[in-house]
């Protein structure tokens, strides 16, 4: 019996997959615990319909994504941090910092764990950080600029 799976399934496939298992599987355990239903013209239908949702909101969030890149590219971000003789820096400027700054200042919030480099900052001047904005499709950058 072919059936869609409703949600993921353990060595048998993902959710919205259509698989074909045996006719007792598929009414004693599959569609009783109601994770999966058989495979009709309308349940196809809807298949269809909801590939066809989710593609046109992956679109959506790529094009977020692009337009939250072009933003990020004008903004500079300024952190001070303590400076010793000949230009050694004390403490380091880390992509929690750069979260925050860029949540109060300019109200825009990203995840730290969506950087691409996540070591702290520890030279002064300008650096450009990588921010994967989009299943690595899209690549921001944030330009930090410590000063002492």
């Amino acid at each position: 019996m072919k059936v869609i799976l409703l949600s993921d399934v353990k060595k048998l496939g993902k959710k919205g997959d259509v698989v074909e298992v045996s006719d007792g599987y598929a009414k004693n355990f599959l569609m009783k615990q109601k994770l999966a239903v058989q495979v009709t013209k309308k349940s196809m239908e809807i298949l269809d319909e909801q590939h066809l949702q989710q593609d046109l909101q992956e679109k959506q969030m790529e094009s977020d994504a692009e337009a939250l890149k072009k933003e990020l590219a004008k903004i500079t971000l300024e952190f001070y941090v303590k400076v010793g003789n000949g230009g050694r820096v004390f403490g380091s400027v880390s992509t929690k910092q750069i979260v925050e700054q860029l949540q109060k200042v300019h109200g825009i919030k990203l995840e730290k764990r969506k950087f691409i480099d996540k070591e702290p900052i520890y030279s002064l001047g300008y650096t450009d950080v990588k921010v994967d904005l989009y299943r690595n499709k899209v690549i921001g950058n944030i330009r930090v600029h410590v000063n002492g």
